[in-house]
């Protein structure tokens, strides 16, 4: 049986925790025969994803801050020697600070802000404007967002409005990379126990509501996510860009 992803090379960036949605999606991919290679931001997290990408059976480990130009550069030039091109680039990036998430959103400060906004949405428009060149054959650009940024979820504050921002530059850098055959989607995925989910406030609360309403009642399983992170990077996905999926076990659809 031929698996979906075979004979093409993933990138993938924001493998943090074996708990991530980044994990998820890297062990589907090589689940279906990609070659994939893994990102960290610094020493602090390089012998965690070092570990993991054992585990995953990774390529390559490269270090990239995504808010540095000089380590985008560097990573290209890494991929370029290495991997020669690119047909699939997870970004699985996001970060505010914590008291920005924990009180009202219209006291968000400005650094705190600019800050949540360019690691993650601008590190997108980054990453997509560093990668292109190495997808001279086409291919798929994901990342990841979530209903808080069309809708008010108590506690997401700046972070919804960074994922606003972030579905708004998939549309657009759909339609810029387009004609050359890249593809750019987003998936909204329900809330997940990760560790940066952990970090909003009464965010167990926001689980358990979200499992009692949803049509399919329970949350959302990472592996749900990163089947459709497959079906998107794969020659199934071919005809689908600019779009945000929805894999939240249809809480999307429901009022109150």
């Amino acid at each position: 049986m031929s698996k979906l992803l075979e004979g093409k090379t993933a990138l993938v960036l924001g493998v943090a925790n074996r708990w991530s949605l980044a994990f998820a999606i890297a062990g589907a991919y090589r689940r279906e025969g990609a070659r994939v290679i893994l990102t960290y931001q610094s020493d602090r997290q390089r012998q965690t994803v070092e570990e993991l990408g054992e585990e995953l059976g990774a390529e390559r480990i490269i270090a990239c801050d995504v808010t540095q130009e000089q380590e985008l550069e560097q990573l290209v030039s890494t991929l370029k020697k290495t991997a020669g091109k690119l047909d699939a680039v997870v970004h699985s990036i996001a970060f505010a600070n914590r008291e920005d998430l924990s009180r009202p959103f219209v006291e968000t400060s400005r650094s705190g802000y600019q800050l949540a906004l360019e690691v993650s949405s601008y590190s997108l428009v980054a990453v997509a404007r560093a990668v292109a060149p190495l997808m001279s054959e086409g291919g798929a650009i994901l990342t990841l967002t979530y209903l808080g940024a069309t809708r008010v979820i108590t506690n997401y504050n700046v972070m919804g409005v960074a994922k606003a921002a972030l579905e708004a530059c998939t549309r657009y850098l759909a339609s810029d990379l387009g004609p050359g055959g890249v593809r750019v989607n987003a998936i909204s995925a329900g809330p997940v126990k990760t560790a940066s989910a952990r970090g909003i406030k009464d965010f167990s609360k926001v689980l358990d509501g979200v499992a009692a309403k949803t049509p399919l009642r329970r949350n959302t399983d990472p592996e749900e996510v990163a089947d459709t992170a497959v079906f998107l990077a794969s020659d199934l996905g071919r005809g689908v860009t600019g779009n945000v999926i929805f894999v939240d076990a249809g809480f999307q659809i429901m009022g109150l």
